[in-house]
């Protein structure tokens, strides 16, 4: 799999002799020499000399001939300054640091190993801009890295270090342009897996066990090719996947993204899978027809504020009392089953197939609806629908306003949720349906009810 051999202007490294697939193991060894990580006494230089003594003639041969970037003047100073220079961390977490006869023989590069080339690794703890990198790679190794990344063109340096730049202020914080960054970085980057825990923790801190189960699994595969499929961090992982509802974080913050780990929509396109995922708004410009796969327009009962509590991303203040909506926007659900007793209880499916009780508590309790329009099969619009937790009952929508739902017979079935308006052409001809698509979603100037009236006409 590979060989050691002499590397023109680095020494001893090793060089790949076949293609290695990502995430293989490329070795496994004992540490010959222990030492405390980050830590220089005159105790550890004795400590450091018994151990180099206690080893066979072969392996000393070996210790000594590792580079050493640092002066000496006797023995046990050599023997210190060859750990300090070739010493690596034994695991990501350790307090301990080694000296492997094969392992300390990789050499550094900034960026990631391609087949048929020196095995290398990335001395830094951090990805650091290209100027940044020089400078602790020359204090702490003595070299000047010459690798693809520390070698290309001025304007695509700048570029990189741009992106590097941001990555580490990101790293303080949590979000998707983090990850995105890595992604344009080169997604083998050993910072993305932790991005992506970063992402689990904040949707399992907030109730979201679905995408908390997404990111943990995308996570996985960095932690693997990394440390091995036998890692601490695999492992935990793993099984973070499998139940996030088990981490210490879930519900601490809030429930208001309550998923279960298998409310993932499906028959997605990539893009619109990753723009559910990301909770992402796609902007609408002026004159465009709202989009019916638009979530922030037509979110599903998952992405629907709580009427208990204020849920910025659709409110402008957190003021309980005066919480005036940034935008409109309208829920949409199929009608599966419905029965009144005291008042209407419908069941209904929304745009990511789950299904939910809508129960009316207004003056009417239900009658207000004619019963032609209470059919299986039919689509509910509820505008500024909010999720409610019931007491006797699953979470759903408590419907108080007449004025706010419409159950459109040209909506029925699933036509509203085919990719496209040209399919949806024929329900266009309904007065509140055309409305429902050119209105400016974007802008609240105050609440619309139904029915409502078209900016503009739409010839099919």
């Amino acid at each position: 799999m590979y060989v050691l051999q002499d590397v023109p202007g680095k020494g001893k490294g090793l060089v790949a002799t076949e293609k290695i697939s990502r995430g293989t193991r490329i070795l496994s060894e004992e540490p010959i020499i222990t030492v405390p990580r980050d830590k220089d006494s005159e105790q550890l230089r004795i400590s450091t000399y018994r151990q180099v003594g206690a080893l066979d003639e072969q392996q000393r041969r070996a210790f000594l001939s590792m580079h050493n970037i640092h002066a000496y003047g006797n023995a046990v100073e050599q023997y210190h300054g060859i750990v300090r220079t070739n010493a690596l961390p034994i695991g990501p977490n350790a307090d301990e640091s080694g000296i492997f006869l094969e392992a300390c023989r990789v050499n550094h590069a900034c960026d990631i190993m391609h087949r048929s080339e020196e095995i290398t690794i990335y001395y830094l703890g951090v990805h650091k801009n290209r100027e940044a990198r020089k400078e602790a790679l020359q204090a702490n190794f003595g070299f000047e890295c010459s690798c693809r990344l520390c070698s290309l063109p001025l304007e695509q340096s700048q570029e990189s270090d741009r992106r590097l730049n941001e990555i580490y202020r990101l790293d303080g914080l949590i979000g998707r342009g983090g990850v995105r960054l890595y992604n344009e970085q080169g997604p083998d980057d050993g910072g993305l897996p932790r991005a992506f825990l970063d992402a689990a923790q904040i949707a399992i801190a907030n109730g979201d066990l679905a995408r908390g189960r997404i990111f943990a699994e995308r996570a996985i595969p960095g932690w693997h090719m990394a440390q091995g499929n036998d890692s601490m961090e695999v492992i935990e992982h793993g099984t973070l996947a499998r139940d996030p509802s088990k981490h210490e974080l879930y519900g601490k913050i809030s429930m208001k993204w309550r998923t279960t780990v298998d409310d993932a929509p499906r028959g997605l396109e990539p893009s619109d899978f990753e723009d559910w995922l990301w909770k992402r708004k796609k902007p609408k410009y002026p004159g465009q027809l709202a989009d019916l796969q638009n979530r922030a327009i037509f979110p599903g009962f998952m992405d629907l504020p709580d009427d208990d509590d204020v849920d910025l991303d659709f409110y402008d203040s957190s003021d309980t009392t005066n919480n005036r909506p940034r935008r409109h926007w309208c829920f949409l659900g199929e009608i599966t089953f419905f029965a009144t007793l005291v008042r209407l209880r419908m069941e209904i499916k929304d745009v990511d197939g789950k299904k939910i009780p809508l129960i009316f508590y207004t003056e009417g309790r239900g009658s207000e609806l004619v019963p032609a329009q209470v059919q299986r099969g039919y689509t509910v619009a509820i505008l500024y629908a909010q999720a409610h937790a019931f007491k006797f009952d699953e979470p759903g929508i408590r419907h108080e306003d007449p004025r706010m739902i419409n159950v459109p017979q040209h909506l029925a079935g699933a036509g509203w949720s085919e990719k496209g308006h040209k399919t949806n052409c024929k329900f266009l001809k309904d007065p509140d349906l055309r409305a429902l698509f050119f209105l400016e979603w974007n802008k609240f100037d105050g609440h619309v009810g139904f029915p409502l009236n078209a900016a503009e006409d739409f010839e099919a």
